[in-house]
């Protein structure tokens, strides 16, 4: 059967290249466009997992009742207070209550790699003339590192210089422009109603995010001085040695307590329903064009199927079954459909290959590794196998199941040639 499905493949070779075509284009397609998709989605990923802790515990977060406040102002002189106005709104905590307790039980959790206890406060930035208002984030330099990518970032000077204390700040790439400033340079701190206090700026760091570039580091102690918040955090990012389970930890973490614990794909939760967009946009493009493709193969199939009677007679007087016959054209469809998957999928691989040599984003210090971001997930490949093998297998059973059905005498009487 294989044989004479080759042969009759042959025999039209401008109807098999227009059938090869639709399976190809499909096919690479699929792989070009899904690589371009998850590439990019992968690198965003990236950068959410390892430039960010990976578990974020913060002040707890509280919503107002009805009855929130009723025993707070009327101290239980009344069992049932009624309120012409209900309480409503959020009566949040601006520090971790017991941060001791916290790292007892990080330090304890064989899933944690690292934690850092942080204190983010608004300041107020000046140089000269040129004030500026930013987030100052307090950190242990030491173990922020360990935690997140920041140090990686760091174009001038580095990221542990802030541990030695005595007042020392690095600038984010936005932040010290401006200002004015430069490394070594001293600059004044000051929150809205406190005196100014001289910083030494030891470093900059550059990550392509102009809001978080528009902010500043210094040691937790420092910061804490500057906002009169002596041994206070507000909140303590944590690394896991599995990012995978971090949804599942930080759920579990919540209830040890009133603090708000929040897993990074929590934080990002937006993104992945925007991650679900994009991929239904993505088969709903590849499968219009595989139902094309599928119209194709059965319209020329077909054809060959009312062209090629009298070969069918031939056949059936052979001795050939009806089972042959539905094989024969079958086959065909199988033929074409795993050729044109494997010309596709070699053809989407090379594509891909090319455009990861196309200039696109900042490099390193900047959005973007410089070039278009392309997957080679073996997934994608295998998906783009399946879709296309599918459409051309599906397109093929009606041809062939009515071949099937012709007989001699049918033939004889349709009057076929």
């Amino acid at each position: 059967m294989t044989f004479l499905a080759v042969k009759y493949l042959l025999a039209r070779r401008r109807q098999t290249v227009l059938m090869l075509l639709g399976i190809f284009f499909g096919t690479a397609a699929y792989v070009a466009i899904s690589g371009f998709m998850l590439g990019f989605r992968e690198y965003l990923v990236e950068q959410l997992i390892n430039n960010n802790a990976h578990i974020h515990i913060q002040a707890r977060e509280e919503f107002l009742t009805n009855h929130s406040l009723d025993h707070s102002f009327y101290k239980k002189a009344y069992d049932y207070i009624f309120w012409s106005t209900p309480p409503s709104g959020r009566k949040d905590s601006a520090i971790v209550e017991n941060p001791q307790l916290w790292y007892e039980r990080l330090r304890n959790d064989p899933r944690v790699v690292a934690y850092s206890p942080q204190l983010t406060t608004s300041v107020i930035f000046s140089k000269g003339k040129a004030t500026v208002p930013a987030t100052l984030i307090g950190c242990d330099p030491l173990q922020q590192t360990k935690v997140t990518t920041i140090g990686e970032y760091i174009t001038q000077g580095k990221f542990s210089d802030l541990a030695v204390g005595g007042n020392r700040v690095i600038l984010g790439d936005e932040l010290m422009n401006r200002l004015g400033a430069r490394v070594s340079e001293n600059i004044f701190l000051s929150l809205a109603n406190s005196a100014p206090i001289p910083f030494k700026v030891v470093g900059i760091y550059k990550t392509g995010n102009k809001l978080a570039d528009a902010s500043a580091y210094g040691a937790i102690g420092d910061v804490q001085r500057v906002s009169k918040s002596s041994n206070k955090v507000n909140e303590i990012a944590v690394k896991l040695v599995d990012h995978s389970q971090a949804s599942a930890i930080a759920s579990t973490w919540a209830k040890l307590g009133l603090e708000k614990v929040q897993s990074w794909d929590q934080v990002n939760a937006n993104i992945f329903e925007i991650f679900k967009i994009q991929d239904a946009v993505r088969f709903l493009s590849i499968g219009a064009i595989m139902v094309v493709a599928a119209f194709g193969i059965y319209n020329v199939l077909n054809m060959t199927v009312m062209q090629k009677k009298k070969d069918v007679a031939i056949l059936h007087s052979m001795g050939y079954s009806t089972k042959d016959i539905v094989s024969l054209f079958f086959t065909q469809g199988i033929i074409l459909g795993f050729t044109g998957v494997i010309l596709g999928l070699s053809f989407g691989y090379v594509f891909c290959l090319y455009l990861q040599t196309i200039p696109f984003g900042g490099g390193p210090t900047a959005v973007g590794t410089g070039y278009l971001m392309v997957s080679f997930n073996p997934a994608i490949y295998v998906q783009a196998a399946g879709l296309a093998f599918l459409a051309a297998t599906i397109a093929s059973v009606l041809p062939a199941y009515a071949a099937g059905k012709l007989t001699p005498i049918e033939i004889i009487r349709s009057g076929a040639e």
